[in-house]
This record gives structure tokens, sequence and C-alpha cells, in this order.
């Protein structure tokens, strides 16, 4: 490795392809497109923007990704394109399909992986320790023979023997591998063992000094970022994480908690990355609003509380230095104090000044669309916020294709009457549908109705209600999950663990009116799973043709 490789840690980030693991974080291709540009914003090395060959869909997601993503260097430190990276197991078939969804990236990699602990090898392999080592050179040789970058990862190398794993790493360095990863895929180390472990493999492999050492954490026991930050004290220096720390069952290493800690403790680390921590928040918020997984209030960084003071003796602290209870500005993570006091009267040059400075970079209809939206907004509140302007900007930009658009609705309702709705939709044809439904209260009500217009039958498995900001005239932040009702058990198998989960769509509304903001979270989840069927029978028929 170089001297500046070994004073920077390379952020990969695995948000499009470990974090959409995540059961009901669905994304469709758009969405991913657009999670990757601000990925590229952000700073990040490399890029895995998913698992080829996982479906169709996948593979289409990581095309375009590699082809109009792949070649941005507008604003990144390193005036280099991200690296694209595709997930493989160790096959050839899946080895050539990842390869052929990077390749169009000016800087690409293959990511292949094969398990090496006991447990494995035994009950899901049914392999041999020799032959794990075979299975995983001949991989590596393949991969190499398509692509100079190609990574291998040991998987559950937490629980793995470390003798095993010298062996194993020893062959696919020899095969030709560029990087090596170190995953604790299950989450059971803790940042002693984990980072003795890493110590051990760079003392013990043969040409140790030749490759870049990476680590993979999750977050079963809570020790996802403690031990990738150990790992990085005992030489790594390439992290693999996701934004919000989303990721199978409890997550994976967070993104924005390794960076910060690197950045706040660079007297401990003596270690950079290629990061804009400016953008964080900004990544943060578009993700959770594209998966519908809300961010903890009191998750480090990106949650609600991150930089708030209730305490009196903190208040009163905070009033004389902020260092004596904040160990971060809030600005270095894209959490800019308003200098603008943007109202109803405020022109498009103000708002536009003051989206730019949250790191919001639109383009003219886009920047059209989110004045407008903040315009009618001031006409109901007194002062517009940061936190309000980024509601507005996640419900006016971050949806999905409207298939149908919610154009108006109205609702009656009170403890002595029948909740009734009546809504207004635009349909895929252009034409307004127009209907009405009782239901137990007025949100009910408004579903019903949707319902008996859009004709898909639905269950509501998750509905999560949040005030963006204080007061009687806050904004409501609506959450949604829904699955397909037909009588059917939608189920999805995840092709690299074999688990098993039904499919759900989120969405995501926001406005002053909480009856509204939920009935935007409705039709942008019904958006949702209507281009997930429509994209499965597009593919089904695609392979009936072909074959």
């Amino acid at each position: 490795m170089s001297d500046s490789t070994q004073d920077t840690v390379l952020i990969f980030d695995t948000t499009l392809r470990d974090g959409e693991q995540s059961p009901g974080a669905t994304l469709n291709v758009e969405e991913k497109l657009e999670i990757a540009r601000q990925l590229s914003r952000l700073g990040v090395d490399i890029c895995e923007a998913g698992f080829p060959i996982a479906s169709p869909g996948d593979f289409e997601a990581v095309r375009r990704i590699a082809e109009e993503v792949g070649p941005l260097t507008d604003g990144r430190k390193t005036g280099q394109p991200m690296v694209i990276a595709g997930l493989a197991r160790a096959s050839e078939v899946d080895i050539q399909r990842a390869y052929d969804a990077v390749k169009a990236a000016p800087r690409h990699r293959i990511h292949t992986f094969l398990a090496t602990s006991d447990i494995h090898l035994q009950y899901k392999l049914k392999i041999d320790r020799e032959e794990c080592i075979e299975q995983a050179a001949t991989a590596v040789r393949f991969a190499r023979s398509l692509c100079d970058d190609v990574e291998f990862s040991p998987e559950d190398a937490g629980r793995s023997d470390p003798q095993f794993l010298v062996q194993v790493l020893t062959e696919v360095i020899k095969a030709g591998a560029t990087t090596i990863n170190v995953p604790d895929t299950v989450g059971y180390t803790t940042p002693d063992e984990f980072g003795w472990l890493v110590g051990y493999l760079r003392e013990n492999v043969p040409d140790a000094d030749k490759v870049v050492w990476s680590v993979h954490c999750h977050n079963d026991l809570g020790l996802a970022t403690a031990n990738t930050l150990a790992a990085v004290k005992n030489g790594a220096r390439q992290v693999e994480v996701t934004i919000n720390g989303i990721g199978e069952r409890a997550g994976n290493t967070s993104l924005e908690e390794v960076v910060m800690a690197v950045q706040t403790r660079k007297n401990f680390f003596d270690l950079a990355t290629n990061i804009d921590s400016t953008q964080i928040m900004r990544a943060s918020q578009m993700v959770s609003a594209y998966t519908g997984m809300a961010v903890q209030p009191n998750k480090a960084i990106v949650g609600a509380n991150a930089f708030a003071h209730e305490a009196g003796i903190h208040q009163h602290g905070m009033l004389q230095h902020h260092q004596t209870y904040e160990i971060m500005r809030p600005e270095s993570v894209g959490l800019n104090a308003s200098r603008l006091v943007l109202g109803k009267h405020s022109g498009k040059h103000a708002f536009d000044a003051r989206l730019r400075e949250l790191g919001y970079d639109l383009d003219k209809d886009e920047l059209r669309q989110a004045v407008n939206r903040l315009k009618r907004l001031a006409d109901k509140k007194k002062v517009i916020t940061d936190a309000d302007i980024r509601a507005v900007i996640a419900d006016e930009l971050y949806q999905p294709h409207e298939t149908w658009k919610l154009n108006h609705i109205q609702v009656s309702c009170g403890d002595h009457s029948i909740p009734t709705a009546t809504v207004s939709l635009t349909g895929p044809d252009g034409l307004e549908y127009r209907d009405a439904a009782l239901g137990t209260g007025p949100v009910d009500a408004i579903y019903q109705a949707i319902n008996r217009i859009v004709g898909v039958p639905t269950k509501l498995t998750e509905f999560s209600l949040t005030a963006v900001t204080e007061g009687l005239d806050a904004q409501a932040e609506t959450t949604i999950r829904i699955e397909q009702d037909n009588g059917e058990v939608n189920m999805v198998v995840n092709p690299q663990t074999g688990n098993a989960f039904v499919r759900s769509y989120s969405g995501h509304g926001a406005s002053t009116d909480i009856v509204v903001a939920s009935a935007r979270a409705y039709v942008s989840a019904l958006n949702k799973l209507i281009a997930a069927q429509e994209e499965v029978g597009h593919h089904s028929a695609a392979v009936e043709i072909s074959g």
C-alpha cells in the first residue's frame, strides 16, 4: 500500500447492498441511483452498488450506477470517481454477472466471498476446509482475469479458526486479491477480540503489506462501530459501512459514526477519510426517506437529539462555550444554524441559498417545486426552519415515480360520527378518479377510499407519525409500511443468506396536516408496490420470451 493509503481510511459503503437487505428496505432503480449520487457527493471511496445475481432488477440498478454515477468526480476530495463494486458468491456465474454489471464504471471492483467458519462449512456449504481453500482461490483467480480490483471476504471470519484464515487468505492473495475484508458477519466478537484478529492476520499472512485490509462488522451486540474502530487501530485501512447503520438483523457499522470518530478523535487515530462530512445529514435523510426506516432520535451523529440540550446545567454550559457539552459542531455534519429567516415573503434566491447551505444542489425544476411547497408552508407557519426544509425536500423530491398522484382529500369525523373520506387521484392514464369510503378513523377512511380507486389490496404493517418541529404549527412526518394482501404469502429469499422474508413497501409524507401527511405516505408506498409488480411482470415476460 502507498503511504497515503496508510494515513487514510477508505470508506466502502454497502447501503445499496447490505443496507437494502433490511426487511422492508426495498429500493427501486431510480432511488438507488439518487442515493449513489449522494454517496459520490459525500466522498465515499467504494460503493457496493448491489448483488447483481440476486435479480434482474438488482443487476440493472448496478449497471446503471456504473454507467451514470461511476464517472462522477465533481466535488470529490480525491478528484477520482467512486469505485463501483458488485458482490458475488465464489462461483463463475456470480462473478461474471457482477463484472458485467460494474464494468462500465471507470473504476470498478468485484467483491467475492466464501464462508470459512466450521459451522458454515459443515451446515451451509457442506464442504471441508481443503475444498474451501480451493473454491476461494479459484473464484479470486477468475475474478482477477476479468478485473484488476478484486476483494475477497472470508464470511463469518469472526467465528473462524484464525490459523485456517491464514491459510485461506494466503492462497487468495496468491490468486490476485487486492483487498482482504475480514467480516464479523454475525456481530459475535468484542473489540479486543476483533482488533487482535486483524492484527494477527496482518502479521501472519504472507504479502499482507501488498493488500488493503478491510473490515465489515454487524451490530447484533451493539458493538459494530467499536469493533470497526478497534480494527482500524490494528491496521485496517478500509471500513465497510452503511448510512444510518442499516442492514441485516441489527444492522451494520454506521458510516457517520466511524467517519466522525476518526475526524473528532484525530489525536487518537492520527488518520483521515475522504468524506465531506457536511453531506452526512443529507445522505442520512435521503436513505431514511427512501427506505422508510426512521432514524431513532438518540442515534449518534444524525439523530434528532444528537445536538439537542435540555438539562439546565447542559444549557448553561453551552451558553458559556459549546465545547462544554459538544465534542463536534452540528455544522460539521450539515446541520447549519439558520442565518436567514425564511417566510412567505422570502424570494426564490433566499430559499435557493438556504438549500445550498444545507447541501441541496437542485436543478431549476426541483428548485421550483421545493420553493412552491415551502411558500405554501410559509402561509401556515410564521418561520420556516431547517427541519421544515428537510421534511419538504424529503417529501417533494425523495419520492418514487408517481403512477398514482394524490390531488386532494376531504374528511369528516368526530366522536359521534362515522369517519368519511373523499379522495381525488390522478391515474397512470392522466385521468382524475374520485371515490369515498368509511373507516374506523379519518386515516383509515382515506386508505379505504384510495384502495377503492387503485384496486390493489394491501395490509398496513407499520405506521409512524412524528412532529418535525415543536409547536401547534409543526409539520408532521408520516412513515408507513405496507404489504400486498391478496391471500398469497409474498415471500422473498435473499440469495446470499438464504433468509426468507415478506416483501414490504415503505412510504413517506410530510404536511402540517397529519391526515394529509398520512395520505401522501400511503400513496408513496402504493406507487412502490405497483412499480415492483410491474418490474416482476416485465422480467417474467422477458424470461418467458428468451426461454
